[in-house]
Protein backbone atom coordinates (compact mmCIF):
# COMPACT_ATOMS: atom_id res chain seq x y z
CA UNK A 1 0.00 0.00 0.00
CA UNK A 2 1.29 3.45 -0.86
CA UNK A 3 2.21 6.22 1.53
CA UNK A 4 -0.74 8.27 2.71
CA UNK A 5 -3.16 5.36 2.53
CA UNK A 6 -2.38 3.72 5.88
CA UNK A 7 -5.21 5.60 7.60
CA UNK A 8 -7.85 3.76 5.55
CA UNK A 9 -9.82 0.85 7.01
CA UNK A 10 -11.25 -1.73 4.59
CA UNK A 11 -14.50 -1.99 6.51
CA UNK A 12 -15.08 1.76 6.23
CA UNK A 13 -14.56 1.70 2.46
CA UNK A 14 -16.94 -1.29 2.23
CA UNK A 15 -19.47 0.61 4.34
CA UNK A 16 -19.19 3.69 2.12
CA UNK A 17 -19.83 1.71 -1.04
CA UNK A 18 -22.56 -0.30 0.65
CA UNK A 19 -24.34 2.97 1.40
CA UNK A 20 -23.97 4.21 -2.17
CA UNK A 21 -21.07 6.62 -1.75
CA UNK A 22 -18.65 7.49 -4.55
CA UNK A 23 -15.17 6.21 -3.64
CA UNK A 24 -12.06 8.30 -4.11
CA UNK A 25 -9.14 7.17 -6.28
CA UNK A 26 -7.10 6.69 -3.10
CA UNK A 27 -9.73 4.44 -1.51
CA UNK A 28 -9.93 2.29 -4.64
CA UNK A 29 -6.13 2.07 -4.90
CA UNK A 30 -6.02 1.03 -1.22
CA UNK A 31 -8.48 -1.83 -1.82
CA UNK A 32 -6.65 -3.05 -4.93
CA UNK A 33 -3.29 -2.83 -3.16
CA UNK A 34 -4.60 -4.92 -0.28
CA UNK A 35 -6.21 -7.36 -2.71
CA UNK A 36 -2.90 -7.86 -4.52
CA UNK A 37 -0.73 -8.18 -1.42
CA UNK A 38 -3.19 -10.25 0.58
CA UNK A 39 -3.35 -7.60 3.32
CA UNK A 40 -7.13 -7.42 2.92
CA UNK A 41 -9.02 -10.65 3.60
CA UNK A 42 -11.05 -12.56 1.03
CA UNK A 43 -14.21 -11.99 3.09
CA UNK A 44 -13.65 -8.24 2.94
CA UNK A 45 -12.94 -8.30 -0.79
CA UNK A 46 -16.09 -10.40 -1.25
CA UNK A 47 -18.11 -7.86 0.73
CA UNK A 48 -16.59 -5.03 -1.34
CA UNK A 49 -17.50 -6.85 -4.57
CA UNK A 50 -21.06 -7.35 -3.34
CA UNK A 51 -21.36 -3.65 -2.45
CA UNK A 52 -20.17 -2.74 -5.94
CA UNK A 53 -22.54 -5.32 -7.43
CA UNK A 54 -25.59 -3.69 -5.82
CA UNK A 55 -24.58 -0.02 -5.99
CA UNK A 56 -22.32 0.07 -9.04
CA UNK A 57 -19.57 2.56 -9.79
CA UNK A 58 -19.64 5.75 -11.81
CA UNK A 59 -17.25 6.20 -14.74
CA UNK A 60 -14.57 7.92 -12.65
CA UNK A 61 -14.61 5.02 -10.16
CA UNK A 62 -14.45 2.45 -12.98
CA UNK A 63 -11.45 4.23 -14.52
CA UNK A 64 -9.71 4.35 -11.13
CA UNK A 65 -10.41 0.65 -10.47
CA UNK A 66 -9.20 -0.32 -13.94
CA UNK A 67 -5.99 1.70 -13.60
CA UNK A 68 -5.25 0.32 -10.13
CA UNK A 69 -5.76 -3.26 -11.31
CA UNK A 70 -3.64 -2.61 -14.41
CA UNK A 71 -0.72 -1.44 -12.29
CA UNK A 72 -1.05 -4.32 -9.80
CA UNK A 73 1.57 -6.16 -11.88
CA UNK A 74 3.74 -5.81 -14.96
CA UNK A 75 2.70 -3.34 -17.66
CA UNK A 76 4.30 -4.33 -20.95
CA UNK A 77 6.34 -1.71 -22.80
CA UNK A 78 6.86 -2.29 -26.52
CA UNK A 79 8.77 0.93 -27.21
CA UNK A 80 12.07 -0.93 -27.67
CA UNK A 81 10.59 -3.96 -29.50
CA UNK A 82 11.28 -2.54 -32.96
CA UNK A 83 7.74 -2.99 -34.26
CA UNK A 84 6.95 -1.17 -37.50
CA UNK A 85 3.30 -0.47 -36.63
CA UNK A 86 0.99 0.24 -33.69
CA UNK A 87 0.28 -2.39 -31.02
CA UNK A 88 -3.37 -3.34 -31.48
CA UNK A 89 -5.74 -5.98 -30.15
CA UNK A 90 -9.32 -7.23 -30.18
CA UNK A 91 -11.36 -8.77 -27.37
CA UNK A 92 -14.65 -10.67 -27.50
CA UNK A 93 -17.12 -11.32 -24.71
CA UNK A 94 -17.41 -14.85 -26.13
CA UNK A 95 -19.92 -17.06 -27.86
CA UNK A 96 -20.55 -20.31 -29.74
CA UNK A 97 -18.27 -20.85 -32.73
CA UNK A 98 -16.49 -17.53 -32.17
CA UNK A 99 -13.24 -18.11 -34.04
CA UNK A 100 -12.80 -14.49 -35.13
CA UNK A 101 -9.47 -14.03 -33.32
CA UNK A 102 -7.82 -16.82 -35.34
CA UNK A 103 -8.64 -14.95 -38.55
CA UNK A 104 -8.50 -11.34 -37.36
CA UNK A 105 -5.07 -11.42 -35.69
CA UNK A 106 -3.20 -12.39 -38.91
CA UNK A 107 -5.38 -9.97 -40.92
CA UNK A 108 -4.34 -7.13 -38.59
CA UNK A 109 -0.70 -8.22 -38.82
CA UNK A 110 -0.83 -8.32 -42.62
CA UNK A 111 -2.13 -4.74 -42.56
CA UNK A 112 0.85 -3.50 -40.52
CA UNK A 113 -0.19 -3.93 -36.88
CA UNK A 114 1.75 -5.64 -34.11
CA UNK A 115 -0.73 -7.94 -32.38
CA UNK A 116 0.15 -9.46 -28.98
CA UNK A 117 -3.34 -10.92 -28.50
CA UNK A 118 -3.85 -12.15 -24.95
CA UNK A 119 -6.80 -14.56 -24.97
CA UNK A 120 -8.59 -16.86 -22.57
CA UNK A 121 -9.84 -20.40 -22.21
CA UNK A 122 -13.43 -21.56 -22.39
CA UNK A 123 -15.78 -20.09 -19.81
CA UNK A 124 -19.05 -21.91 -19.15
CA UNK A 125 -20.83 -22.78 -22.39
CA UNK A 126 -18.57 -20.48 -24.43
CA UNK A 127 -15.47 -21.81 -26.20
CA UNK A 128 -12.03 -20.30 -25.58
CA UNK A 129 -9.47 -19.17 -28.14
CA UNK A 130 -6.59 -20.80 -26.25
CA UNK A 131 -8.39 -24.16 -26.20
CA UNK A 132 -8.78 -23.96 -29.97
CA UNK A 133 -5.06 -23.27 -30.42
CA UNK A 134 -4.15 -26.06 -28.00
CA UNK A 135 -5.60 -28.46 -30.58
CA UNK A 136 -2.64 -27.60 -32.85
CA UNK A 137 0.22 -30.00 -31.96
CA UNK A 138 3.19 -28.19 -30.43
CA UNK A 139 1.57 -24.73 -30.29
CA UNK A 140 2.67 -22.99 -27.07
CA UNK A 141 -0.09 -20.80 -25.65
CA UNK A 142 2.01 -19.81 -22.62
CA UNK A 143 5.38 -18.61 -23.97
CA UNK A 144 7.80 -16.45 -22.01
CA UNK A 145 7.96 -12.72 -22.72
CA UNK A 146 11.02 -13.03 -24.97
CA UNK A 147 9.27 -15.63 -27.16
CA UNK A 148 6.20 -13.42 -27.32
CA UNK A 149 8.29 -10.44 -28.47
CA UNK A 150 10.14 -12.53 -31.06
CA UNK A 151 6.93 -14.02 -32.43
CA UNK A 152 5.19 -10.65 -32.80
CA UNK A 153 8.33 -9.24 -34.44
CA UNK A 154 8.62 -12.10 -36.95
CA UNK A 155 4.99 -13.05 -37.53
CA UNK A 156 3.23 -9.80 -36.71
CA UNK A 157 0.91 -11.54 -34.25
CA UNK A 158 0.92 -13.97 -31.35
CA UNK A 159 -2.21 -15.33 -29.71
CA UNK A 160 -1.30 -16.43 -26.19
CA UNK A 161 -2.67 -16.69 -22.65
CA UNK A 162 -2.44 -14.24 -19.77
CA UNK A 163 0.69 -14.53 -17.64
CA UNK A 164 0.63 -14.31 -13.84
CA UNK A 165 2.52 -11.00 -14.04
CA UNK A 166 -0.24 -9.18 -15.93
CA UNK A 167 -2.97 -7.63 -13.74
CA UNK A 168 -2.66 -10.15 -10.89
CA UNK A 169 -5.32 -8.27 -8.92
CA UNK A 170 -7.83 -9.30 -11.57
CA UNK A 171 -7.03 -12.98 -11.13
CA UNK A 172 -7.60 -12.87 -7.39
CA UNK A 173 -10.68 -10.67 -7.62
CA UNK A 174 -12.25 -12.88 -10.30
CA UNK A 175 -11.77 -16.00 -8.16
CA UNK A 176 -13.54 -14.25 -5.28
CA UNK A 177 -16.32 -12.95 -7.54
CA UNK A 178 -16.82 -16.46 -8.90
CA UNK A 179 -17.73 -17.83 -5.46
CA UNK A 180 -19.66 -14.79 -4.20
CA UNK A 181 -22.17 -14.46 -7.09
CA UNK A 182 -20.77 -11.09 -8.20
CA UNK A 183 -19.40 -12.02 -11.64
CA UNK A 184 -22.18 -10.15 -13.48
CA UNK A 185 -21.29 -6.70 -12.12
CA UNK A 186 -20.95 -4.26 -15.03
CA UNK A 187 -18.29 -2.24 -13.21
CA UNK A 188 -16.22 -5.28 -12.27
CA UNK A 189 -16.52 -6.87 -15.74
CA UNK A 190 -15.28 -3.63 -17.30
CA UNK A 191 -12.27 -3.41 -14.99
CA UNK A 192 -11.49 -7.11 -15.43
CA UNK A 193 -11.39 -6.93 -19.24
CA UNK A 194 -9.59 -3.61 -19.54
CA UNK A 195 -6.98 -4.08 -16.81
CA UNK A 196 -5.50 -6.98 -18.77
CA UNK A 197 -5.62 -5.06 -22.05
CA UNK A 198 -4.03 -1.94 -20.56
CA UNK A 199 -1.34 -4.11 -18.96
CA UNK A 200 -0.56 -5.46 -22.43
CA UNK A 201 0.66 -2.00 -23.48
CA UNK A 202 -1.78 -1.49 -26.36
CA UNK A 203 -2.15 1.51 -28.66
CA UNK A 204 -5.72 0.58 -29.60
CA UNK A 205 -8.48 -1.95 -28.89
CA UNK A 206 -11.67 -3.06 -30.60
CA UNK A 207 -14.33 -4.91 -28.60
CA UNK A 208 -16.74 -7.53 -29.94
CA UNK A 209 -19.63 -7.45 -27.44
CA UNK A 210 -22.09 -10.24 -28.17
CA UNK A 211 -25.77 -10.54 -27.32
CA UNK A 212 -28.30 -13.33 -27.81
CA UNK A 213 -28.98 -16.92 -26.77
CA UNK A 214 -25.31 -17.94 -26.96
CA UNK A 215 -23.86 -14.85 -25.25
CA UNK A 216 -23.34 -14.10 -21.57
CA UNK A 217 -25.40 -10.93 -22.11
CA UNK A 218 -28.53 -12.41 -23.67
CA UNK A 219 -30.41 -9.10 -23.88
CA UNK A 220 -29.29 -6.45 -26.37
CA UNK A 221 -29.72 -3.59 -23.86
CA UNK A 222 -27.50 -5.39 -21.35
CA UNK A 223 -24.77 -5.90 -23.97
CA UNK A 224 -25.12 -2.28 -25.09
CA UNK A 225 -24.60 -1.04 -21.53
CA UNK A 226 -21.47 -3.20 -21.23
CA UNK A 227 -20.13 -1.89 -24.56
CA UNK A 228 -20.69 1.72 -23.49
CA UNK A 229 -18.98 1.07 -20.15
CA UNK A 230 -15.92 -0.56 -21.73
CA UNK A 231 -15.54 2.12 -24.42
CA UNK A 232 -15.95 4.98 -21.93
CA UNK A 233 -13.52 3.53 -19.37
CA UNK A 234 -10.94 2.50 -21.99
CA UNK A 235 -10.85 5.93 -23.56
CA UNK A 236 -10.90 7.53 -20.11
CA UNK A 237 -7.85 5.45 -19.17
CA UNK A 238 -6.01 6.52 -22.33
CA UNK A 239 -6.68 3.47 -24.53
CA UNK A 240 -8.44 4.32 -27.84
CA UNK A 241 -11.33 1.88 -28.13
CA UNK A 242 -14.56 1.22 -30.03
CA UNK A 243 -17.02 -1.67 -29.78
CA UNK A 244 -19.35 -3.54 -32.10
CA UNK A 245 -22.45 -5.31 -30.81
CA UNK A 246 -22.81 -8.58 -32.72
CA UNK A 247 -25.50 -11.24 -32.89
CA UNK A 248 -24.96 -14.51 -31.03
CA UNK A 249 -28.45 -15.92 -31.49
CA UNK A 250 -26.86 -18.74 -33.49
CA UNK A 251 -23.37 -20.16 -33.90
CA UNK A 252 -20.86 -17.91 -35.64
CA UNK A 253 -19.60 -19.74 -38.70
CA UNK A 254 -20.30 -23.36 -39.56
CA UNK A 255 -18.43 -25.14 -36.77
CA UNK A 256 -18.20 -25.14 -32.99
CA UNK A 257 -15.52 -27.16 -31.22
CA UNK A 258 -11.80 -26.64 -30.92
CA UNK A 259 -10.07 -28.46 -33.80
CA UNK A 260 -13.09 -27.99 -36.07
CA UNK A 261 -12.92 -24.22 -35.56
CA UNK A 262 -9.20 -24.16 -36.30
CA UNK A 263 -9.86 -25.96 -39.59
CA UNK A 264 -12.68 -23.54 -40.46
CA UNK A 265 -10.33 -20.62 -39.73
CA UNK A 266 -7.69 -22.18 -42.02
CA UNK A 267 -10.32 -22.59 -44.74
CA UNK A 268 -11.39 -18.97 -44.27
CA UNK A 269 -7.84 -17.64 -44.46
CA UNK A 270 -7.08 -19.72 -47.55
CA UNK A 271 -10.33 -18.79 -49.27
CA UNK A 272 -11.47 -22.40 -49.60
CA UNK A 273 -14.72 -21.68 -47.69
CA UNK A 274 -15.95 -18.48 -46.05
CA UNK A 275 -19.15 -18.22 -44.04
CA UNK A 276 -20.83 -14.87 -44.73
CA UNK A 277 -21.74 -14.00 -41.10
CA UNK A 278 -18.28 -14.89 -39.80
CA UNK A 279 -16.70 -12.86 -42.59
CA UNK A 280 -18.87 -9.81 -41.87
CA UNK A 281 -18.00 -9.76 -38.16
CA UNK A 282 -14.28 -10.24 -38.85
CA UNK A 283 -14.08 -7.57 -41.55
CA UNK A 284 -16.13 -5.09 -39.52
CA UNK A 285 -13.85 -5.50 -36.51
CA UNK A 286 -10.78 -5.26 -38.76
CA UNK A 287 -12.01 -2.00 -40.29
CA UNK A 288 -12.55 -0.52 -36.82
CA UNK A 289 -9.18 -1.48 -35.34
CA UNK A 290 -7.19 -0.47 -38.43
CA UNK A 291 -8.85 2.95 -38.30
CA UNK A 292 -8.27 3.28 -34.54
CA UNK A 293 -4.61 2.40 -35.06
CA UNK A 294 -4.10 4.86 -37.93
CA UNK A 295 -3.45 2.09 -40.46
CA UNK A 296 -6.44 3.14 -42.58
CA UNK A 297 -7.97 6.48 -43.44
CA UNK A 298 -11.51 5.46 -42.52
CA UNK A 299 -13.77 2.44 -42.07
CA UNK A 300 -14.19 1.82 -45.82
CA UNK A 301 -10.42 1.99 -46.36
CA UNK A 302 -9.86 -0.34 -43.41
CA UNK A 303 -12.30 -2.91 -44.77
CA UNK A 304 -10.68 -2.77 -48.21
CA UNK A 305 -7.22 -3.35 -46.72
CA UNK A 306 -8.51 -6.23 -44.59
CA UNK A 307 -10.17 -7.84 -47.60
CA UNK A 308 -6.93 -7.49 -49.61
CA UNK A 309 -4.94 -9.18 -46.83
CA UNK A 310 -7.14 -12.25 -47.31
CA UNK A 311 -7.38 -12.27 -51.11
CA UNK A 312 -3.61 -11.78 -51.48
CA UNK A 313 -2.80 -14.63 -49.09
CA UNK A 314 -0.82 -12.34 -46.80
CA UNK A 315 -3.01 -13.02 -43.75
CA UNK A 316 -2.59 -16.77 -44.28
CA UNK A 317 1.19 -16.30 -44.38
CA UNK A 318 1.14 -14.44 -41.05
CA UNK A 319 -0.97 -17.21 -39.48
CA UNK A 320 1.49 -19.83 -40.74
CA UNK A 321 4.44 -17.90 -39.29
CA UNK A 322 2.71 -17.40 -35.94
CA UNK A 323 1.96 -21.11 -35.57
CA UNK A 324 5.53 -22.10 -36.51
CA UNK A 325 7.14 -19.50 -34.20
CA UNK A 326 5.08 -20.79 -31.28
CA UNK A 327 6.05 -24.43 -31.87
CA UNK A 328 3.32 -25.67 -34.18
CA UNK A 329 3.69 -27.34 -37.60
CA UNK A 330 5.04 -25.11 -40.37
CA UNK A 331 2.61 -26.64 -42.89
CA UNK A 332 -0.57 -26.03 -40.86
CA UNK A 333 -2.26 -24.11 -43.70
CA UNK A 334 -1.59 -26.73 -46.33
CA UNK A 335 -2.02 -29.84 -44.19
CA UNK A 336 -4.27 -28.87 -41.31
CA UNK A 337 -6.30 -32.08 -41.50
CA UNK A 338 -3.11 -34.11 -41.04
CA UNK A 339 -2.18 -32.32 -37.81
CA UNK A 340 -5.53 -31.64 -36.15
CA UNK A 341 -7.19 -34.40 -34.09
CA UNK A 342 -10.19 -36.19 -35.62
CA UNK A 343 -13.14 -37.58 -33.67
CA UNK A 344 -13.75 -41.32 -33.62
CA UNK A 345 -17.48 -41.00 -34.39
CA UNK A 346 -18.89 -38.63 -37.03
CA UNK A 347 -22.63 -38.66 -37.72
CA UNK A 348 -25.49 -36.41 -38.82
CA UNK A 349 -28.11 -34.84 -36.54
CA UNK A 350 -31.30 -34.59 -38.61
CA UNK A 351 -34.22 -32.32 -37.62
CA UNK A 352 -37.39 -33.69 -36.05
CA UNK A 353 -39.16 -32.77 -39.29
CA UNK A 354 -38.15 -31.15 -42.58
CA UNK A 355 -38.43 -27.37 -42.61
CA UNK A 356 -36.67 -24.05 -42.24
CA UNK A 357 -34.54 -23.14 -39.21
CA UNK A 358 -36.36 -20.23 -37.57
CA UNK A 359 -34.47 -19.98 -34.26
CA UNK A 360 -31.54 -21.54 -32.40
CA UNK A 361 -30.77 -21.82 -28.70
CA UNK A 362 -27.04 -21.25 -29.19
CA UNK A 363 -26.31 -21.75 -25.50
CA UNK A 364 -27.78 -25.25 -25.75
CA UNK A 365 -25.33 -25.99 -28.58
CA UNK A 366 -22.48 -24.95 -26.29
CA UNK A 367 -23.79 -27.18 -23.52
CA UNK A 368 -24.00 -30.08 -26.00
CA UNK A 369 -20.36 -29.55 -26.94
CA UNK A 370 -19.41 -29.56 -23.26
CA UNK A 371 -21.26 -32.86 -22.93
CA UNK A 372 -19.18 -34.26 -25.78
CA UNK A 373 -16.02 -33.34 -23.83
CA UNK A 374 -15.20 -30.19 -25.79
CA UNK A 375 -15.43 -27.89 -22.75
CA UNK A 376 -14.77 -27.90 -19.01
CA UNK A 377 -17.19 -28.38 -16.14
CA UNK A 378 -14.31 -27.77 -13.73
CA UNK A 379 -11.06 -25.85 -14.25
CA UNK A 380 -8.98 -29.04 -13.97
CA UNK A 381 -10.98 -31.01 -16.57
CA UNK A 382 -9.23 -32.25 -19.70
CA UNK A 383 -10.66 -31.34 -23.12
CA UNK A 384 -11.19 -33.58 -26.13
CA UNK A 385 -10.09 -31.20 -28.88
CA UNK A 386 -11.52 -33.38 -31.66
CA UNK A 387 -15.21 -33.19 -30.70
CA UNK A 388 -17.80 -30.62 -31.66
CA UNK A 389 -20.33 -29.70 -34.32
CA UNK A 390 -19.64 -29.16 -38.02
CA UNK A 391 -21.70 -27.88 -40.95
CA UNK A 392 -24.17 -26.16 -38.60
CA UNK A 393 -27.35 -25.00 -40.33
CA UNK A 394 -28.02 -21.27 -40.09
CA UNK A 395 -31.28 -19.48 -39.37
CA UNK A 396 -33.25 -19.20 -42.60
CA UNK A 397 -31.83 -22.37 -44.15
CA UNK A 398 -33.83 -25.48 -44.90
CA UNK A 399 -32.92 -28.66 -43.03
CA UNK A 400 -33.95 -32.25 -43.66
CA UNK A 401 -32.36 -35.70 -43.85
CA UNK A 402 -30.29 -34.59 -46.86
CA UNK A 403 -29.18 -31.36 -45.16
CA UNK A 404 -28.97 -32.14 -41.40
CA UNK A 405 -28.90 -29.59 -38.59
CA UNK A 406 -25.20 -30.35 -38.16
CA UNK A 407 -22.59 -33.09 -38.18
CA UNK A 408 -21.74 -34.36 -34.70
CA UNK A 409 -18.09 -35.23 -33.98
CA UNK A 410 -17.93 -37.41 -30.86
CA UNK A 411 -15.74 -39.87 -28.98
CA UNK A 412 -18.43 -42.58 -28.74
CA UNK A 413 -21.73 -43.54 -30.36
CA UNK A 414 -23.51 -42.93 -27.05
CA UNK A 415 -22.08 -39.41 -26.82
CA UNK A 416 -23.11 -38.70 -30.40
CA UNK A 417 -26.68 -39.93 -29.81
CA UNK A 418 -27.07 -37.86 -26.64
CA UNK A 419 -25.72 -34.73 -28.37
CA UNK A 420 -28.07 -35.24 -31.35
CA UNK A 421 -31.08 -35.26 -29.01
CA UNK A 422 -29.91 -32.01 -27.38
CA UNK A 423 -29.21 -30.42 -30.76
CA UNK A 424 -32.68 -31.23 -32.14
CA UNK A 425 -34.20 -29.56 -29.09
CA UNK A 426 -32.02 -26.47 -29.63
CA UNK A 427 -33.31 -25.83 -33.17
CA UNK A 428 -36.78 -24.47 -33.95
CA UNK A 429 -38.10 -25.66 -37.31
CA UNK A 430 -40.84 -23.79 -39.18
CA UNK A 431 -42.20 -23.39 -42.68
CA UNK A 432 -40.94 -19.91 -43.58
CA UNK A 433 -37.63 -18.13 -43.01
CA UNK A 434 -37.78 -15.27 -40.48
CA UNK A 435 -36.64 -11.75 -41.42
CA UNK A 436 -32.87 -11.62 -41.75
CA UNK A 437 -31.18 -10.00 -38.75
CA UNK A 438 -27.91 -8.05 -39.13
CA UNK A 439 -24.93 -9.80 -37.56
CA UNK A 440 -23.35 -6.43 -36.66
CA UNK A 441 -26.13 -4.43 -35.06
CA UNK A 442 -24.52 -1.36 -33.56
CA UNK A 443 -21.24 0.47 -33.15
CA UNK A 444 -20.30 2.16 -29.89
CA UNK A 445 -17.37 4.56 -30.04
CA UNK A 446 -16.04 7.61 -28.28
CA UNK A 447 -18.35 9.48 -30.66
CA UNK A 448 -22.14 9.04 -30.97
CA UNK A 449 -23.13 5.37 -31.48
CA UNK A 450 -24.26 4.47 -34.98
CA UNK A 451 -27.44 2.38 -35.00
CA UNK A 452 -27.41 -0.12 -37.86
CA UNK A 453 -30.84 -1.68 -37.23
Amino acid sequence: MTMGQTDFFPQEIIRNKRDGAVLSDAEIEFMVGGLTSGAISESQIGAFAMAVFFNGMNMEERVALTRAMTHSGTVLDWSDAGFDGPVLDKHSTGGIGDKVSLILAPVMAACGAAVPMISGRGLGHSGGTLDKLDSIPGYNTTPDLETLRRTVKRAGCAIIGQTAELAPADGRLYAIRDVTATVESLSLITASILSKKLAAGLDGLVMDVKYGTGAFASAFDEAHSLAESIVSVANGAGLPCAALLTDMNQALGRSAGNALEVQESIDHLSGLKRDARLHEVTMSLAAEILTIGGLSNDIDDGRAKAEHSLSSGQAAEHFTRMVAELGGPADIMARGAKHLPEAKVICAAAPTRPGVVTAVDARALGIAIMGLGGGRRRAEDDIDYSVGLGEIAAIGERSDTERPLCIVHAATEADAHRAAVEIRAAFTIGDEAPPKAPVVRRRVGPDKPLDQT
